[in-house]
Parts: structure tokens; sequence; C-alpha cells
């Protein structure tokens, strides 16, 4: 009999059934074999005992034995486990370790008991109990059959144990103890489909990690990590919060009424807000949250991915604050992301390329230069302007890709039309942040134009304002005086529509400034528009610096910018861009030829 219990068993626990079915059907199957005990399976923790099986004895007494304190007057198991040894009450109505528990357990019509400690060498980690209905104590088969109950106890609890220590190290994150993106991924896979509860994503990103980790080392770094997690597990609560890996954590919020993600968020970016202590250093912690609502999405997985957009969102748009995702909120991101795709392709098919619109002076109309502008070929044979694919130059990786296969088709381009001979006096060529912050800005060009054989005096370089003034630690300032210096020229395209004024040209100049279309387009009777661009013409010229209208569609402006003092425009009223064959032709046709009329280069 003892053999075939075990064999059942042992069996169950190689199958990896769980603990608490096994064990019950070891009790069951102990009561079937002895008629008139009661088996019943305690765990310990060290201090309390906690009930895992006793299929036979009502619910409610084995709710009211769980979590009892171990301790010599603590009944049998109670005792049990508080001296390591077994302890057998023939009489439970007299014995003083019942007293304090005789009246759960008498009603019941249990007169005695015996208990094991189950143990993992010294450590007591359960207890086996029979209960009897007549008062005595066991015999000698029993023993035999408790003696190997035990040792399945024992085995079975400490596979559990190994098993539940294999999935804390799996499901654990190893430097803040919170649940890892395995964990997470489990629960949105598992758990949270079939959750009739309302819940909620909130994704928590750190902003000042890197600045940390750059200034004051990696173990202030990873101190920053240790009390985001500990900040944000005390106001979201640790078994809800996870961390996703590097500076990036989630919150699973969820409840049975209507769920306030915001409210959430805020108690969060409230925690956060006090400085810590982090290796030795004062930091103040900072977080970008994004969050979303499991409305009527079904899949998890969207829901990850709207918090996801939200975030990025966040961190674009309201650092250090919290955005929850709303419908059409992540338009942008996917626009960014399908034209990232389509640039990559495009680059790879080798349908990127330049085309040129011309310059011209204003009085002669003759043409001066070009600025290079990219174009896109679709699989079709369209050619689309950079407008319809500029959301992909926000990916550094494809800007530098772009401004790469530019500069070599315009290099290209350049030392034909100088070979035949052609009166080309400069193209304009835009550069993105991308390419300031690659490092390696100046060595490219001049690798590039000189293997081309191209003077670089025939080149020019377009920044916008945005790029011209849109980085706190003065990156592209610093390489725009650098370049200068190498007898690059630069222009200020876009000038009037971003963060750039006429003061910054003492601190950071550049040769020419481009005035925007819009302000053209103002310039009509009446308009401050004019008096603005005849403002710029005037400070430009007393600055030494050059002046080219941009956006010039109608007869009228060009007469009006001429009379103002601007010198130099460009827009569709003279010419769109054009492929090379077609600007070889026309530059050819109208090109301003210096070494004819010397008088003219004021002009250039």
């Amino acid at each position: 009999m003892i053999l075939q219990l075990q064999n059942a068993i042992l069996e169950m626990i190689a199958k990896g059934e769980p603990l608490a079915a096994t064990i019950e059907q070891l009790c069951l199957r102990v009561e079937a074999a002895v008629p008139g005990i009661i088996a019943s399976v305690l765990t310990f923790d060290g201090s309390r005992l906690h009930t895992l099986a006793g299929p036979s004895l009502p619910p409610d007494y084995s709710a009211a034995v769980d979590n009892l304190e171990a301790g010599p007057l603590a009944g049998s198991c109670g005792a049990a486990a508080y001296f390591g040894e077994a302890v057998v009450v023939t009489d439970i109505e007299t014995d003083p370790r019942w007293q304090d528990f005789k009246s759960l357990v008498l009603p019941l019509g249990f007169k005695a008991c015996w208990s094991s400690p189950i143990k993992r060498g010294e450590r007591v980690i359960g207890t086996f109990a029979f209960y009897y209905r007549e008062h005595g104590g066991p015999k000698a088969v029993e023993r035999d059959l408790v003696e190997a109950c035990v040792h399945l106890c024992t085995i079975a609890i400490d596979r559990e144990e190994r098993v539940m220590e294999r999935q804390r190290l799996t499901y654990s994150d190893a430097m803040t103890g919170l649940s890892n993106r395995a964990r997470f991924n489990q629960l949105l896979a598992e758990d949270l489909p079939r959750s009739r509860r309302a819940w909620g994503i909130l994704l928590v990103d750190i902003d000042n990690l890197k600045l940390v980790n750059d200034t004051f080392g990696h173990a202030a770094g990873d101190a920053l990590i240790q009390v985001v997690a500990d900040r944000v597990a005390t106001a979201a609560g640790a078994k809800n919060t996870f961390r996703l890996g590097g500076d990036e954590f989630a919150v699973i919020v969820s409840d049975d009424k209507d769920l306030d993600l915001s409210a959430r968020a805020s108690d969060i970016l409230k925690a956060l807000s006090s400085p810590s202590t982090c290796d030795g250093h004062v930091v103040f912690p900072a977080a970008t949250i994004g969050g979303a609502l499991a409305e009527t999405e079904t899949n998890p997985d969207q829901i990850r991915q709207n918090a996801d957009v939200a975030l990025y969102h966040a961190k674009e748009h309201n650092r250090g604050r919290y955005v929850q995702h709303y419908p059409g909120l992540g338009t942008a991101l996917t626009r960014r992301f399908r034209a990232v795709r389509d640039v990559g392709v495009a680059l790879e098919d080798d349908r990127i390329d330049a085309h040129y619109q011309p310059i011209l002076r204003l009085d002669t109309r003759e043409i001066v230069g070009f600025e290079a502008l990219c174009r896109m070929t679709t699989p079709s044979g369209e050619i689309i302007a950079a407008a319809h694919f500029h959301e992909a130059t926000k990916d550094a990786h494809i800007a530098a890709e772009l401004t790469q296969r530019m500069l070599l088709r315009v290099a290209r381009d350049i030392r034909s039309w100088l070979a035949r001979g052609l009166p080309l006096q400069h193209v304009g060529i835009n550069l993105s942040a991308a390419d300031f912050r690659g490092g390696n800005l100046q060595d490219r060009l001049c690798r590039i134009f000189g293997e081309a054989e191209v003077p670089l005096k025939h080149i020019i370089l377009e920044v916008t304002e945005s790029v011209y003034l849109g980085q706190r630690d003065y990156v592209v300032a610093d390489e725009i005086k650098a370049l200068r210096s190498r007898g690059l020229r630069v222009a200020l395209d876009d000038f009037g529509t971003g963060y750039a004024s006429l003061t910054h040209l003492l601190t950071v100049p550049v040769d020419i400034i481009k005035i925007d279309k819009s302000f053209i387009d103002r310039m009509v009777p009446g308009d401050a528009g004019t008096f603005i661009v005849e403002g710029l013409i005037g400070i430009a010229h007393k600055l030494g610096i050059r002046v080219v209208a941009e956006g010039i569609e109608t007869e009228p402006q060009a007469v009006q910018l001429s009379q103002l003092g601007c010198k130099l425009g460009q827009g569709y009223l003279f010419s769109k861009a054009v492929d090379r064959t077609v600007a070889a032709a026309i530059l050819e046709q109208h090109g301003q030829r210096l070494n004819q009329d010397k008088t003219r280069a004021g002009a250039r």
C-alpha cells in the first residue's frame, strides 16, 4: 500500500502537478487506507503555519488555523513546527497545548491529534497531521505510513520551492527586486485577457539617467534606478510595478470601478519629485509617463503599444509630465515609421536623387546658383518632394544616409558642370541636426568634395533655424563656426520661422539669410510683412550678410523685393526644382558669366 502511494504521488510530482493538488491527493489516499483518520498538511515559513491541504476538514477550520503562529502551546502542529519534533496529543480536551484551540476542533468530533514535522535538513518546512475521532496515539503501521508521507511531502514542497525560486530568478529584476519584462509580458499574454476588471498601463521613463551616468558615473546611475524603482513601487504597489529594462518601468493599474490613470501617474511623479542621494551625489529624479486604458481593446498588446505611443509623445512634447493615449495620438508616429520605412527602401533601391532649384539675380534674372533639393522616385515612377517624407529625417540614421547620398550626387554634378565650363557659382545643400551631431561633418564634406575635385567655394551649407539654435549645448553653433573657418559658406534657411533672431547672428554669424516664403506671401499693401522684410534686408546688408528671398511666385513680389534692395531670389516664378540635365541646360543659357561682366560680382 505504501509503495502504491509513493508511486502515485511521485508521478504527480514528476509531471509538475500543482503542489496543493498533489498533497490533497496524498491526504485522500491516506484517509482511504486508514479508516477513521483525517489528514492535513500545513506549510511553515519559519514563524507561521499556512494551510496547504486538508480535503476532509471543514473549510472554516482550515481557514482558522491558516497563518497560525508556531509555539509550544499552539496545538499539535504549532508545537511540532516550533520544536521540530513529532507531537502526539491523545486527549485534545485536557492537553494544555490545545487549550486555546480546542473550541475549534472538539465540535468537529476530533479527540486526538498527531503531528509530525516536515523537514529539509534541519529546517522545518511544514507539518503532517492525523486527526482521530477516538482517544489514543498512532499504531505501528500508521507510523510507517506517516514516515513515507512526510518524506513525500518533503520532496513535493522542496520541488515547489525550487520551482518558485527559479521563477523568481526568471521573473525578477536583479537590480531592483521588482518583477521584470518577462513577467510583465506573461501577465499581458495570460492574465489580463481574462480579467473582468478595468485596467490600464503606465510606462515610466527616467529622464535624466544618461546625464547622471555621464556626470557622476554608473554607480550613481544604478542608485538612481533603485531610487525610482522604490518610489514607483511605493506609489503604485510593488506587485503592480515592473522594471522593463534600462530606464523604463511599467505599472499595471486595475480596479473594479472606473480607473483614473492620471491620478496614479500624478502620485508617481509626486513621489519622484524630491531629491535623493545617489552614490554620494544629490540627484533630482525626473521621469516622463505615458498611459493607456483598456477600454474597448481586447488585445493587451495593443494597449501596451498605445501606452508606448503616449510615452513617445510625452517625451517629444511634455517631458517630465504625463500623457494619456487617445484615438489619433499615434497618427504622427505611424506616419514617421512609414516614412522611415519608405525612405530606407528608396535608399536601398537608389531612388533618392538631387534636383536643383535656381537662385537668380532679381534685376537681370541670371542664375547665380542652385539649391539642391532631395527628391524620391516612387516604385511607380512618381517624383515626390522631401516635404512628403520629412518625418523620416527625424530619424538620425535616415537623416545621415540622406545627406550622404545628396553630398555624393551634388559633388558629382558640380564636377560635371565645371568640366563643361558652365557658369556655376554655388550650390546650397541642406543639413539636418543629425549631420552636426555625427561628429565628423567637416571631414565628410572635405573628403567627398575633395575626391570629386570640387573647390569648397562652390558649396553653401543651408541650415534651418530649428537646427541653427535647436541644441542647448551649442554643438551646431560651434560646428558652423568651424565650417566657416574652413572656407565653407553657411546660409540660414527659413529665416523668421524658428528660434533665431538677428541678435544671434552676432555670436553665430552666417553668410546668407534666406527669408522664409511666409513673409514673402504677406508682401501686400498695409501688411506688416512688407516692413519686416524691408527691415531684415537693411540690417543684413549692414552686417555684411547676403539675402535670398524664398518662395517668390509673382512678378509684383519680385519687383517689390528688388526695390527694397534684395538682389537674389528663388521660387516658382522662375523655376521649380529640376533634374540635373535640365539644370545644366538652363545654367548654360541663363547663368551669370562673371568673366564677361565683372561689375556684376557684387550680386554673388
